[in-house]
């Protein structure tokens, strides 16, 4: 750290933090004062709640399990393109929601193209609604992500263990059971949990995917509840339940998290002498290409598909299409003005409260938070007529964690190089921020920007609580011409939306890297 002087007042972190906490507990708490506790649950929430803990099971588990094989080939492996494809599964992550799935509705629905090569064989078509189907768009998500975090397992095992393994004249079975299984057996529980947790608050894929009352999640309950019934008391509860089981699950992954080391090394380039059989480097190559194509022939579909409607669209697309902009751009100042200050407070060593508040985010899904802000609005205004901003806002807070995680270690590196000097030549507040703090983190805040923008455009979640018959953002006007059966037009609408994320994502992160400080 930059020792005790330090050139910035932790001042604006302490008010950002403040502010993030008293916005997220306020809602919470608006949840459970509403909360109707007498009530109780009916059968149809216990089923949901059976369901959403059921399929966040299976979801993990088939997540972890792909995700093991092709980790271990892409570690495995040097070749050209390699960190191409790498950052390529990062890609669903930006994704948005409604435009996977139309893709993996192109792909693996009932007139897919799946079902039509089956066809030509005699079979049934895919059946894509109901649990299978939540299951698998759980698992495009969550694939690129279990294989990122336990490639980096393998990352952090040292190139001389593989190297005196060599020495030793292990075989490839001799490896995987002294040196992988033990790394996998530290990694694979906290990644399974991470993907657990992320999977109890899904709602745009149960919206989309799930088929009826028997493959409904507690989120789509709590939608159905608040917007079909308009039963707050049972939407409240069922955000309390919500908020227990995301809560739970989160303490899991945390818990099951390592956070020591496979020891030292010399920081030398892996060799895998042990995987230079043929029969390996087939088994490798073909792994890496099957899961390239279960994530790459969605977005083929959603190009393909909706090339030749673009020129058709109707005017209600472009304009929900500048609505999701106007609400992505908000959405990233929000995110700018509180993670900005509450990163560089949390890098001078004084901000452990202040990240905690940072990712409160995580504890309460946008439908909870939603839920409180429309409790808290409805005695004095229509929620409705605040409907972009509570949008907006809830955005930002749910980005919030992210975007901290991309900021916070660049701050501390600005503070431990630079925090002394500053403070020796008297530059503090505005002065050092502009010439010393924001130079050094553009590329990161432009990063932050860029994820912050990709992922409100493609939000469909407290939006269709407040969702507006007039106004609607681009996801949920796509999700309504998916529901009238306007697969064209819905086609058109996707390609748009991910176009729109893409050059927002990479507008942001651009300009953040031009003249970025080294």
């Amino acid at each position: 750290m930059a020792g005790r002087a330090q050139p910035v007042s932790p001042g604006a972190g302490l008010v950002a933090a403040a502010l993030v906490a008293a916005i997220i507990l306020g809602a919470v708490a608006a949840v459970f004062w509403r909360a109707d506790t007498g009530a109780g649950l009916g059968p149809a929430d216990w089923a949901a709640i059976r369901f959403t803990v059921f399929q966040a099971i299976l979801s993990a588990t088939f997540s972890v399990l792909l995700a093991i094989p092709v980790a271990r080939a892409f570690a495995r492996r040097r070749f050209q393109g390699r960190g191409v494809l790498v950052t390529i599964l990062g890609a669903p992550f930006i994704l948005p929601v409604i435009v996977a799935v139309f893709g993996l509705l192109a792909v693996f629905g009932r007139n897919g193209w799946l079902s039509i090569v089956l066809g030509w064989v005699g079979l049934p078509p895919v059946q894509i609604y109901g649990l299978h189907g939540v299951v698998l768009a759980h698992v495009f998500f969550n694939l690129p992500l279990a294989t990122r975090l336990i490639l980096q397992g393998w990352g952090d095992v040292p190139a001389e263990q593989f190297r005196l393994a060599a020495q030793l004249g292990f075989s490839a079975s001799h490896t995987r059971r002294v040196i992988e299984w033990p790394m996998l057996a530290r990694t694979v529980p906290g990644v399974w949990a991470v993907i657990f947790a992320i999977c109890i608050t899904s709602f745009a894929v149960a919206l989309t995917l799930g088929g009826g009352p028997r493959a409904t999640t507690v989120e789509l309950a709590i939608y159905q509840a608040f917007w079909l019934e308009f039963d707050l008391g049972r939407a409240a509860l069922l955000s309390v339940i919500q908020i227990i089981l995301a809560g739970v699950a989160a303490a899991i992954a945390l818990k099951l998290t390592p956070f020591e080391g496979l020891g030292a090394g010399l920081d030398r380039t892996v060799m895998r002498w042990d995987a230079s059989a043929l029969s390996l480097r087939f088994w490798d190559a073909g792994l890496i290409a099957l899961a390239a194509l279960f994530l790459l022939l969605p977005m083929a579909a959603i190009v393909l598909s909706g090339f030749g409607a673009l020129a058709d669209l109707p005017a209600q697309v472009w304009r929900a299409a500048g609505v999701s902009i106007i609400v992505a751009l908000a959405s990233t100042a929000i995110l700018l003005a509180l993670a900005v200050p509450l990163s560089w407070s949390i890098a001078q060593a004084k901000g452990a409260g202040m990240e905690i508040a940072g990712i409160l985010g995580l504890a309460a899904s946008p439908l909870v938070i939603g839920t409180g802000f429309f409790v808290i609005l409805n005695p004095f205004v229509n929620p409705q007529d605040l409907a972009l901003v509570v949008t907006a806002l809830v955005n930002a807070l749910m980005a919030l964690p992210f975007a901290l995680r991309i900021l916070v270690p660049g701050a501390r590196e600005v503070a431990r190089g630079h925090g002394r000097l500053a403070v020796s030549l008297d530059m503090s507040g505005w002065p050092y921020l502009r010439h010393i703090f924001l130079p050094r983190m553009r590329a990161r805040i432009g990063f932050a920007a860029g994820l912050t923008a990709a992922l409100s455009m493609g939000d469909l979640g407290v939006v269709v609580l407040f969702a507006d018959p007039q106004l609607a953002t681009l996801p949920l006007q796509m999700y309504r011409l998916m529901a009238a059966y306007q697969m064209e037009a819905a086609a058109g609408a996707g390609l748009l939306l991910l176009s729109l994320s893409l050059f927002l994502f990479w507008a942001f992160d651009a300009g953040g890297r031009r003249g970025a400080a080294a």
